[in-house]
């Protein structure tokens, strides 16, 4: 039977995607359901936020209200995921849920590592560590993935341009 589980999204009220899949888990396991509802997913990314020259990183939700479950639909399933607590509806027309593909779910349970900056090319800077601490200088790029910053500083009466890693600098202010 398990062999006949496949992915369905569930819509949840914004806010609630934890509390209903702590709810379905717990609800498969005092009941015994293992069979008809295997897993449940809340796909989230890893962010790496740059301010005021520390590095944080959160954990946020690709696709606030909803969640991913992996099970075998029949009425009895059906029934016990939709009556849940802060369960709007199945994702499918009308009141048929329509399953995901594995290529789907794949690309949809890949974390991500995003870096956000609070920098821009153009922008003045202070570099903050490193061998050119204390220095002033003008962003000129970003890496692909934001972890480096190229910046032109003048040194010995020449612009220099010099690559830093993005936690080492922030914007002038002045």
């Amino acid at each position: 039977m398990a062999a006949d589980a496949r992915w369905y999204v569930i819509h949840t009220y914004s806010g609630y995607e934890n509390k209903v899949a702590t709810t379905i888990e717990k609800t498969v396991e005092n009941h015994g359901l293992q069979d008809l509802i295997l897993e449940v997913m809340i796909p989230v990314e890893k962010v790496t936020e740059i301010k005021d020259n520390r590095q944080e990183e959160i954990t946020r939700k690709v696709f606030p209200g909803y969640v991913l479950v992996k099970m075998v639909m029949n009425d009895e399933s059906w029934h016990i995921v939709r009556n849940i607590r802060g369960v709007t509806s199945f994702v499918g027309p009308g009141s048929k849920p329509v399953p995901l593909t594995e290529q789907e779910v794949i690309k949809l349970g890949v974390e991500r590592d995003e870096v956000i900056v609070s920098v821009a090319p153009g922008d003045r800077i202070r570099i903050t560590d490193g061998p050119f601490e204390g220095f002033m200088g003008t962003v000129e790029e970003l890496s692909d993935d934001k972890r480096k910053v190229k910046v032109k500083i003048s040194m010995f009466g020449r612009d220099t341009s010099v690559e830093l890693d993005t936690a080492d600098v922030e914007a002038d202010e002045e």
